[in-house]
């Protein structure tokens, strides 16, 4: 009896997942996608190591998975842990055989990772000198083509001036030094990738709450040269201030965005797509993740989004995968994209606990 009521205790504390539902979702004609493991509680962002091990990071559940497949079937067949008891590790970046993961106030590292997934290394501090607010706290990081890494830091709060050390972008080195600021006025980024060709910054901004059920815009962002500033706390969505913070400012002072996504969509990871995969207008694309409204009357998100681009210039804003949520109830979020090397896409999803994968095939 005690031993039986031990294990219910156990189950009961385990975290309840969403069963993925891909019967409910709804993608372009010629577009396929299917479970590439329901084994990551909690899936977060998600990066490539050189030898195709998807690594995951998670929001809640202090671990990091290592997701490998064998023997080449679009499908995960081993699911590891390679680091746990972090706080909010949703950040991995891979670089030089070595994973890169945050937590909150620190950038940890995992050297050769590849070569130990079943026996992982400890985690070594690469930087521990950054923040320790929780709120916005959690950290997605990724290598940029001049080899730093790239960190965002926050708004610690949903309204309020951050001051020098919060609502921005930095870089630094792979070993944690040259810390410098990229980009200001930023309240929360959980996204970013670089444009081919011209390799600037891109990256998705969540707008502030407390301003009604359609304002402000979630942006989408392009840093055209260091230092620039996006206007958080003071200017929203490129042409909107602060009803509390905006007095005596004026919008034209700060850059406005590329896009807006829409109120409280809660847009995070997000990649160009350079695959041959999917249909020649997809390439060069930028595919967002909408992880989906908890503070809107009618939610919105919950959805992953095609935004083609000529340049700068935005084409189309156009759904890609839909149904996470339907009448008003949600059994996933998504939260981050990946392209593989194949031209498929990853999808990680944090209520269900899964990393789907979307594949195209041209109709017969």
């Amino acid at each position: 009896m005690r031993l039986l009521l031990s294990m219910l205790l156990a189950l009961s504390a385990l975290p309840a997942f969403a069963a993925p539902r891909l019967d409910r979702l709804i993608l372009p004609e010629g577009f396929h996608i299917a479970v590439y493991s329901d084994q990551v509680p909690n899936a977060r962002e998600m990066t490539l190591g050189a030898k195709g091990t998807v690594f995951v990071g998670s929001n809640s559940a202090g671990k990091v998975y290592a997701l490998t497949d064998s023997r080449g079937a679009g499908v995960a067949d081993k699911v590891r842990v390679i680091a746990g008891g972090l706080e909010l590790p949703i950040g991995v970046a891979f670089k030089g055989g070595d994973l890169y993961i945050s937590a909150v106030s620190r950038i940890l590292v995992l050297r050769d990772i590849e070569n130990h997934l079943d026996d992982p290394p400890t985690a070594k501090v690469v930087n521990d000198k950054l923040p320790t607010e929780t709120h916005h706290g959690g950290k997605f990081i990724a290598f940029g083509p001049d080899g730093k890494l790239y960190v965002p830091i926050g708004a610690p709060c949903n309204i309020c001036d951050p001051g020098p050390d919060h609502g921005k972008l930095i870089r630094m080195n792979a070993d944690g030094s040259g810390v410098e600021d990229v980009a200001r006025g930023i309240r929360n980024t959980v996204g970013f990738d670089w444009q081919p060709g011209t390799n600037h910054p891109w990256f998705t901004d969540n707008g502030r709450d407390m301003m009604g059920d359609d304002m402000p815009s979630d942006e989408l962002n392009e840093i055209t040269r260091p230092g620039e500033h996006f206007g958080y706390p003071y200017c929203h969505q490129g042409d909107t201030l602060d009803p509390e913070l905006g007095k005596g400012r004026n919008c034209r002072d700060y850059v406005p965005p590329v896009l807006k996504l829409g109120a409280h969509v809660a847009s995070l990871g997000m990649r160009f797509y350079e695959g041959r995969q999917f249909p020649a207008a997809y390439r060069g694309a930028v595919i967002v993740a909408e992880h989906g409204s908890w503070n809107r009357t009618t939610k919105s998100g919950y959805r992953v989004m095609t935004v083609r681009l000529n340049g700068s210039k935005v084409l189309s804003y156009e759904p890609l995968v839909t149904g996470f949520e339907q009448n008003g109830s949600a059994w996933g979020r998504p939260a981050d994209v990946q392209p593989l090397p194949d031209g498929s896409l990853l999808i990680s999803d944090d209520v269900a606990g899964a990393v789907y994968r979307v594949t195209y095939a041209k109709p017969q």
